[in-house]
C-alpha cells in the first residue's frame, strides 16, 4: 500500500513537472508601416523649402512596446498570440518619416540644427488601438493624433490640429487586423505631412 501511494507521488510530480517544462503558446509577429502614404510617387518641389525637426512621437502607454491592443467600450485587453515585430511607436515614427521623404513638397525634416526660420513639429498619438463595437465583432484599426508646430525661438504656436483615422478590418483575424493598422499609419502619415507642408508653406509667408 505504501509502495503504490509512493508510485502515485512520483507519477503526479512528473506529470507536475512536464506542466512546468511545457512551451509557451506561439507568438507571430506582425509589422506595419509598409504601406506607402504617397504611393511611391515622390516629391516635386511647388514651394520654397520649409526645415521641420519633428520631436519623438509620443505613443500612450497602453499602446507602447509591442503588444496590440484591443478595445471594447471600456473594456481593453492584448491581442492573445500576437507581437508587433518593433515597438509600435518606432514602427509609426518610421512609417511616418519615409511618408515626409515621399510625399512632402515643403518640408524638410532637419536632425540637426534648425535654422532662424525653421519650425518643431510635435505628433502626439493618443489612440492606436482595434476598436471593437462588441466582443466578436469585426474591428476597427484607430488611429487619433495631435498636431502642433511651434517656433523654437518664442516657443510661439504656428499651428494645431487632431485628425482621426479608422479602417475596418474586414474581419476578425489577426493578419486582417494587422493589415487595418498599416493602411491607417500609411492614412495618417500622409494626412500628417500634407498637414506639415501647408501649415508650414503659409508660416514662411507671415
Amino acid at each position: 500500500m505504501i509502495r503504490s501511494s509512493l508510485l502515485i507521488a512520483v507519477a503526479s510530480v512528473a506529470v507536475s513537472g512536464c506542466a512546468l517544462l511545457s512551451s509557451p503558446d506561439p507568438v507571430q509577429l506582425y509589422r506595419f508601416g509598409g504601406a506607402s502614404a504617397f504611393a511611391g510617387t515622390g516629391a516635386t518641389s511647388a514651394c520654397p523649402d520649409v526645415q521641420v525637426s519633428m520631436r519623438r512621437v509620443e505613443f500612450p502607454e497602453a499602446s507602447r512596446g509591442d503588444r496590440v491592443l484591443a478595445v471594447t467600450g471600456a473594456e481593453a485587453a492584448y491581442i492573445k498570440g500576437a507581437r508587433w515585430v518593433s515597438p509600435a511607436e518606432t514602427l509609426f515614427e518610421e512609417s511616418l518619416r519615409n511618408a515626409f521623404l515621399d510625399g512632402a513638397t515643403c518640408t524638410v525634416l532637419s536632425s540637426g540644427p534648425l535654422t532662424r526660420d525653421g519650425l518643431l513639429l510635435s505628433v502626439d498619438v493618443r489612440r492606436f488601438e482595434a476598436a471593437y463595437a462588441a466582443p466578436g465583432a469585426v474591428p476597427d484599426a484607430n488611429i487619433v493624433v495631435l498636431l502642433r508646430l511651434v517656433r523654437p525661438g518664442d516657443r510661439s504656436i504656428v499651428a494645431e490640429d487632431r485628425i482621426s483615422v479608422s479602417e475596418s478590418a474586414g474581419e476578425n483575424r489577426q493578419s486582417a487586423i494587422v493589415a487595418a493598422f498599416d493602411r491607417a499609419t500609411a492614412e495618417a502619415s500622409r494626412q500628417i505631412v500634407l498637414w506639415t507642408d501647408q501649415q508650414g508653406f503659409q508660416a514662411t509667408r507671415s
